[in-house]
């Protein structure tokens, strides 16, 4: 369970997150929702060790995770995946997959042969240099590459921009079975409202850096969502 406790963000003088917390169980799909500019990535970056928290601590499975740096946070079993992906253009796929081998101990630098089963265009492609995927393959790459870290906690930016239909289907489905195989939570950071709804267990709306509700599906139905997100 990823547990978000408080957190306070700031840029400078000026503060974005106020008194955040939320949780996000094993083996369900937690969707952060808003508009632009209410701070859903600066929570993501926060949780990832992207950004030093101005206030406010994480736990992972009943511990404290130190945020020091974006390595500390991926050796406790914090995965990020970035809004814009963040695929290394000149380097194959392969490659792209190996860099996510930073975090781990020597004997787990393998690729294992799941994020294929995922993800198979990345095992058709794997001599590819990254710059030549489309958007979408290359959404897949960034998932895989983070899969790689063995995460307990898999965080995602908008998986779903700019991406086509047919891709985002695939994504969500990748997202459906690491939830169903029960050994992550999954935060999703989401501006699609239909794919969030259909994939997400829970949800949290954010508002001027404050939660302004967290609910399960089941206690939240689709108009409301809507409503509160004002679309």
């Amino acid at each position: 369970m990823l547990e978000v406790r408080h957190i306070d963000l700031k840029y400078g003088q000026s503060q974005i997150l106020f008194d955040i917390s939320m949780t996000a169980d094993v083996g369900q799909i937690t969707a952060v929702m808003g508009n632009n500019g209410v701070g859903k990535t600066s929570l993501l970056k926060a949780v990832s060790g992207r950004h030093p928290m101005a206030g406010g601590h994480v736990v992972v499975g009943g511990q404290a995770v130190p945020l020091a740096s974006a390595f500390q946070a991926a050796r406790a079993g914090i995965a990020y995946v970035p809004q814009g992906r963040e695929v290394f253009a000149m380097m194959t796929v392969r490659e792209n997959l190996e860099t996510g081998f930073a975090c781990l101990p020597k004997e787990d630098h393998t690729v294992p042969g799941f994020v294929f089963e995922l993800f198979p265009v990345l095992h058709e492609m794997q001599t590819r240099r990254g710059g030549d995927l489309s958007g979408g393959q290359q959404q897949q790459l960034a998932i895989a590459r983070a899969l790689i870290t063995k995460p307990r906690v898999l965080l995602l930016d908008e998986p779903t921009e700019g991406i086509q239909p047919n891709i985002i289907q695939q994504i969500g489905d990748a997202l459906e079975t690491l939830r169903d195989q029960g050994q992550m939570a999954v935060v999703l950071v989401e501006q699609n409202a239909d794919f969030a709804y259909r994939i997400a267990d829970t949800f949290v709306v954010v508002e001027q850096g404050r939660v302004k509700r967290a609910a399960p599906k089941s206690d939240y139905a689709k108009e409301d969502l809507m409503q509160d997100l004002a679309l």
